[in-house]
């Protein structure tokens, strides 16, 4: 039974590898017929979908609410993109610098979320909440208020107003609530597949491992699991750092595809919007997650020509699609489709 299950999900596992795979394909040999509109939106639709996998972890793996995501996704934009611009006249190669920010950016998100998770991961249930949305706000206005500045005698910050005094030859890096202007357009579409790509490979290796497998214990009985010896705190943590990392990671991708970034970019709307792909596509669902967040990201544009309706009309097909993924009937319909396919492959591996 323990192999059946395990068989079950490397195939779903490769099954939303695939998927990807041919999305990315198809998209590309299309790329010429696709509106120019759409084509601007293949690069955020990459990051949310890498938030969206991330905040699933924690919410549908974990089993904790995070009201804050998009707070570790602001500081891999500023951590990330800052690092980029300073490195324009140094390194000439746009994916080069593009590489050097994710990785800057992947590995503040993750000192982000241990600083966080220190005294969060005590707390359960609407506290917790409470707590990481603090936090998202609290990081808004840090960067709102935060002024960065470079010249030939080193990086000069300030809080609250510009104290900089750049010289001359200066370049302001982070002004305030105009955020990062400046920024040259790296991201790439194929930049955003392979780090989804990376991404699912963490999670689903994280999930099949053991400490994965001690993560959803906790989630399903943390008395249980404490009962038996396991580190209760260590292990969230674990979980809630990859998170906050992959999160941070998807920020330099998102900032550098525009050429001004601010922090109220990152605010509790952000937030909410990708817990709300995460509810969408099924908590513990990571391919769900994935359509959810490429629908729901262009599902607004579309609707654009109904621009005295469109927030109406989104919010109405949000509603159904919810009540529709979540019913017991559509879900039970389902369920009994792939059990028959899997039944079926089981019978001629069998030979029967």
């Amino acid at each position: 039974m323990k192999k059946l299950n395990m068989n079950k999900t490397t195939r779903k596992n490769y099954l939303t590898y695939g998927l990807v795979i041919v999305a990315f394909v198809i998209i590309q040999i299309f790329m010429g017929a696709i509106p120019a509109t759409l084509k601007g939106m293949l690069v955020p639709i990459c990051a949310y979908v890498i938030m969206a996998i991330s905040l699933n972890l924690t919410v549908g793996v974990l089993g904790e609410l995070s009201l804050g995501h998009a707070g570790f996704m602001s500081v891999g934009a500023f951590t990330g993109t800052t690092v980029a611009i300073m490195l324009q006249d140094v390194i000439p190669s746009g994916g080069v610098r593009l590489l050097i920010a994710v990785i800057v950016a992947t590995l503040f998100g993750a000192l982000a979320g241990f600083l966080i998770g220190i005294p969060v991961l005590r707390l359960q249930g609407d506290y917790l909440a409470i707590v990481t949305l603090a936090f998202g706000e609290i990081i808004k206005s840090i960067f709102n208020n935060l002024y960065l500045g470079m010249d030939s005698k080193g990086l000069h910050a300030s809080l609250l107003s510009d104290k900089t005094n750049l010289a001359e030859d200066g370049k302001m890096l982070i002004n305030g609530p105009m955020g990062i202007g400046g920024i040259q357009k790296i991201s790439t579409f194929t930049a955003g597949f392979i780090m989804i790509m990376l991404t699912l490979i963490v999670v689903f290796h994280l999930i099949n491992s053991r400490t994965g497998r001690t993560i959803m214990a906790i989630r399903d009985n943390r008395i249980a699991a404490e009962s038996v010896g396991v580190n209760v705190t260590t292990h969230k943590m674990t979980a809630f750092v990859i998170s906050a990392a992959m999160a941070g990671a998807a920020g330099p991708l998102f900032a550098m595809n525009y050429s001004t970034i601010v922090a109220n970019k990152f605010d509790f709307n952000t937030s909410i919007l990708i817990l709300v792909f995460v509810v969408l596509g099924g908590q513990g669902n990571m391919l769900g997650s994935i359509i959810a967040a490429a629908v729901l990201t262009i599902l607004p544009e579309a609707l654009r020509e109904y621009s005295d309706y469109r927030m109406l009309v989104y919010a109405i097909l949000l509603i159904v699609m919810m009540l529709a993924t979540n019913n017991p009937t559509i879900k039970g319909f389902l369920e009994n489709v792939k059990n028959k396919i899997t039944h079926k492959d089981t019978k001629e591996k069998e030979g029967v």
